[in-house]
């Protein structure tokens, strides 16, 4: 669920309706055929591998930050938000270049490169879900099954990684918005009752939706910074407002990395990147955790866009397009704290 200026289509068809039925599949899910399901053994069903130049080395254009995959310790598998919205049918073809490119030279740029100083990244690519799989209005399934379906890749691509890239090194496991909707599944269904791989995970970064307090048996939320073998959460809104769906789900704040409630000031944070990736705006916003959702103070430079989809006005207080941009440098040097935490937990 990202949406950003550069995806003209996509926007200019939002903005022919107040609402979102104009991308609204035309048929039921079962109606349409599968796209081909990916092969994770070709290089071409990733968007990211350490093994070859992708957006996921990037770093910000003029900061001294630098990519560390060659020598890191640790793996970051990370799944990426939605970036398909189409209504041809509910899940997106990895054939679809429009879509590849839009993924890479947006979120993996913008939100997988974030790790690149800690870890060695992984991102697949997966027949995600549209966009109106989250809206549904109807008591169908359509929505559901999209998401099944995707997750079905996730999964797949998750067990490749283990068995053929991974080593026995520890794992982060990261995510946005549809992208945290599959990583909860797979830390339920991978980390939370297996103790030997719960054991190699670092942390999780479920940023973008609504993680439950009660969601996992055994995995916790992080309440700390050097924690490790738990996760983190928070999804970002305008100072002072509500939104209900994610309210009260777990928020750690990324400037102090607790569950309190405190303010935490602005010059806590080490910079925000925008979407244009080409500055660090240290000092961006301030952070509050305000019943599960993170409050922040609007910020004054560009490229940090609230979420505006005609027809949802619930959503037009919500920097959702911006929740890993705002805190970019935070949650970078984060990763790095992490790994060298539970490295030296392991020896």
């Amino acid at each position: 669920m990202l949406i950003r200026p550069v995806l003209l289509s996509a926007v200019a068809l939002l903005c022919l309706s107040s609402c979102l039925k104009v991308i609204k599949p035309s048929k039921d899910f079962g109606q349409y055929d599968n796209p081909v399901a990916p092969d994770y053994a070709q290089q071409a069903s990733w968007a990211a591998l350490p093994t070859r130049r992708d957006s996921a080395d990037a770093v910000p254009r003029n900061t001294n930050f630098k990519d560390q995959q060659a020598t890191a310790a640790a793996d970051v598998f990370y799944v990426h938000p939605t970036t398909y919205y189409w209504r041809k049918q509910w899940n997106a073809s990895l054939s679809n270049d429009r879509v590849n490119q839009f993924t890479d030279d947006d979120v993996i740029r913008n939100q997988a490169s974030a790790f690149n100083a800690a870890a060695r990244v992984y991102a697949p690519r997966y027949r995600q879900a549209t966009l109106y799989s989250f809206f549904v209005d109807d008591q169908s399934t359509n929505g559901k099954q999209a998401l099944d379906l995707a997750y079905s890749d996730v999964k797949a691509s998750f067990q490749h990684y283990l068995a053929n890239y991974n080593q026995g090194r520890p794992i982060i496991i990261a995510g946005h918005s549809q992208g945290t909707v599959h990583a909860t599944r797979l830390l339920h269904e991978f980390f939370d009752n297996d103790a030997k791989l719960r054991q190699r995970l670092v942390a999780a970064y479920l940023i973008g939706f609504k993680v439950k307090p009660d969601e996992f048996q055994v995995l916790k939320p992080c309440t700390d910074s050097t924690q490790t073998g738990c996760y983190v959460a928070w999804n970002t809104v305008a100072w002072g407002n509500a939104y209900p769906p994610f309210e009260n789900g777990v928020a750690v704040n990324p400037l102090t990395w607790t569950l309190d409630t405190l303010a935490a000031p602005a010059r806590l944070n080490r910079g925000g990147v925008g979407q244009d990736f080409n500055r660090l705006d240290v000092g961006v916003v301030d952070a509050k955790v305000h019943h599960g959702l993170l409050w922040v103070h609007p910020p004054k430079p560009s490229g940090y866009p609230r979420f505006l989809i005609p027809g949802q006005p619930q959503l037009w207080h919500s920097f959702h397009i911006a929740d890993y941009g705002l805190f970019y440098a935070n949650i970078r040097q984060n990763a790095v704290t992490r790994v060298r935490a539970w490295q030296a937990k392991a020896k």
